[in-house]
């Protein structure tokens, strides 16, 4: 007899549900969020039950756990919370509905890529969320310089604005200089790793034979779309990245509108960095 089990996940706990083929509860109850009681929750089911949870922040580590044992499914947050609205909501309420979707066969799965290419993900948004810092630091400086009505003729943030701006004897400009100093410093270690990976990768290289595509971009493709060949055609793949166009086709006539972006936030930025040496 197949199992089926659901993890409604938290940030201190998890709300469990686990029933038969028949739709019969055989187990509800609320979970710690501490790995070795996850170990204990997954050693107590059959092997090889059908587990289900949803793609929130703490999903990994959890699933890493479970996949040892069990076949496990990561839903799709935003296209089941759709198919599983409700007026009444609870942990509980939620945790039931996973079980019975997955049951059914009707969970809306998001894809898991292996373990090196979420390795590759970390790595490359890591540097995104470095460069979005420096951006955010820079501009506080615009603002603080607007504040005080400190004009400086050369455009915004280009290398002549920012060696003017760094003369400024003021605590704040120059603290907010070593930051950005701070960060320039980790983007460039990081950009170093990112581009040893991107050479020891061999779709990443030939993505990089396209004009505009750099070591950075090409490792981000890579990375978000994991494996290729998951995918039909090209169509899919478009899709998958959120460029797709939008579609509707009321009494027979079809519009194209913008493009969905329902795909990965990520694989829709590209990167301005020059090459790596090589």
């Amino acid at each position: 007899m197949r199992m089926y089990a659901s993890l409604d996940l938290h940030k201190r706990y998890s709300e469990a549900v686990v029933m038969d083929e028949d739709g019969v509860v055989l187990r509800e109850e609320r979970i710690e969020n501490d790995p070795r009681v996850v170990e204990e929750f997954s050693n107590s089911l059959p092997n090889a039950t059908d587990v289900v949870t949803e793609s929130s922040s703490a999903w990994y580590w959890v699933y890493q756990i479970l996949v040892k044992k069990h076949r496990v499914v990561l839903s799709n947050q935003v296209k089941t919370k759709v198919i599983a609205s409700a007026k009444v909501k609870s942990d509980h309420i939620d945790a039931l509905t996973l079980a019975n979707f997955l049951r059914g066969g009707y969970i809306a799965e998001c894809y898991i890529p292996p373990k090196h290419i979420m390795e590759l993900r970390d790595l490359v948004r890591y540097r995104a969320n470095l460069v979005r810092m420096r951006s955010n630091i820079k501009n506080r400086i615009h603002a603080y310089l607007l504040m005080n009505n400190i004009k400086i003729e050369a455009t915004s943030f280009s290398r002549q604005f920012l060696e003017e701006v760094r003369k400024i004897d003021d605590m704040r400009v120059q603290g907010y200089f070593r930051i950005i100093d701070s960060i320039n410093d980790e983007i460039r270690e990081a950009s170093s790793l990112i581009c040893s990976e991107a050479m020891n990768n061999e779709q990443a290289r030939l993505l990089m034979t396209m004009p505009g595509i750099s070591f950075y971009s090409a490792l981000l493709i890579v990375s978000e779309i994991g494996d290729v060949n998951r995918f039909p055609d090209s169509y899919h793949l478009v899709a998958y990245a959120g460029l797709a166009p939008s579609t509707h086709s009321p009494g027979g006539r079809t519009y194209h509108g913008r493009i969905t972006k329902m795909g990965s936030p990520h694989s829709l930025k590209m990167d301005t960095e020059p090459m790596c040496e090589i």
